[in-house]
């Protein structure tokens, strides 16, 4: 158990201070009893009960105290709950042919404005990941049902280099191992089990992986080894679909990249052929929303996740509690309040 405000937890020092004081106050008033005693006040002299009922409800009281007073540096614990998860992953391609004007403003805002209006349309059940690939692939946002931190990293997004829309795939299928496979700690060395160390599964039916899914954004112009196809196969064979996204227009545009002015168009076909490898469905980035039919597709499976839970309201209403249950016994069995 953790604490929000742990310096609260000073208080606690007041508490036996209290009982001392409680303490030296009943002691004086039973010298003052005493004194009565010889004057004949015999009604004053009457000495308070022995036994459990003359200390039962003055220890509710002090345990109350004491649990509210944890209550007040708000505690924390952290707890297993199973939840129903599905995850997506958004690979982008930020290549250099990113940046033509094909698509108003241009390819990389189109894909970031398709992308983001697919994100605020979540349900909380869907994690999402956001992985950047040019001539390598980077996951930029592990998976999270946080829309506002997906949003930010797709805001950040820019056009680069080259196209390996290999890497891409390749980077999204990691992400998407480790989001449902979290790496374990080895007691035994200073390194963590991965799921890039297990062996290769056994391939699956195209598609039954019903719980996870990549959602490819690019023009689909490869110029990078290695062929996006083996990897397209790579994600058939884990039942994992891939839903492609052609940014960019048939036609095409010109483009000055470093110097050289070159003509880049939408590869439709080729992002047909990666999507029906894989069970998946392509799209057109102007064809916003129907990509929220991607979420229709998805089945999420039931996994165990870590929360941290605030536990202050369960704290305070014990320490409430016991209080009121002290007070009562004591009202109830001395006829006073400790």
């Amino acid at each position: 158990m953790t604490f929000a405000w742990p310096p609260m937890l000073l208080a606690l020092a007041l508490i036996p201070l209290g009982i001392w004081a409680y303490r030296a106050i009943g002691r004086r008033r039973r010298a003052i009893l005493d004194a009565r005693a010889g004057t004949g006040f015999a009604a004053a002299t009457t000495r308070p009960a022995h036994g459990p009922r003359s200390w039962l409800g003055t220890t509710l009281i002090v345990v109350g105290l004491t649990v509210l007073v944890v209550a007040l540096a708000r505690p924390q614990g952290v707890v297993s709950l199973p939840r129903q998860e599905g995850t997506v992953i958004l690979a982008f391609d930020v290549s250099g042919s990113m940046a033509a004007t094909d698509l108003t403003p241009t390819r990389m805002e189109a894909a970031k404005a398709a992308a983001r209006d697919f994100v605020s349309r979540q349900p909380t059940s869907v994690v999402v990941g956001v992985v950047a690939f040019s001539d390598a692939g980077l996951t930029v946002q592990v998976p999270t049902n946080d829309d506002a931190a997906v949003i930010a990293t797709i805001n950040r997004l820019a056009p680069t280099r080259g196209t390996a829309l290999a890497t891409g795939i390749q980077a999204s299928l990691d992400a998407i191992a480790r989001a449902e496979n979290p790496p374990q700690t080895n007691y035994y060395s200073n390194r963590s089990a991965s799921p890039d160390a297990s062996p290769t599964p056994a391939p699956v039916p195209p598609g039954s992986h019903r719980s996870a899914a990549i959602v490819l954004l690019t023009d689909g112009e490869n110029n990078e080894n290695p062929d996006p196809l083996a990897a397209a196969q790579a994600a058939a064979d884990r039942g994992i679909r891939i839903f492609t996204v052609g940014i960019g227009s048939p036609t095409g545009a010109d483009l000055d990249i470093e110097g050289f002015r070159v003509h880049t168009q939408l590869d439709e076909p080729a992002l047909q052929q990666i999507a029906d490898l894989t069970g998946g469905t392509y799209y057109h980035a102007t064809d916003t929303k129907e990509l929220q039919t991607i979420y229709d597709q998805l089945d999420p499976r039931l996994s165990i996740a870590p929360q941290t839970l605030e536990l202050t309201p369960l704290f305070a209403g014990a320490g409430m509690l016991l209080l009121v249950a002290g007070g009562l016994l004591s009202l109830l069995w001395l006829g006073r309040l400790p």
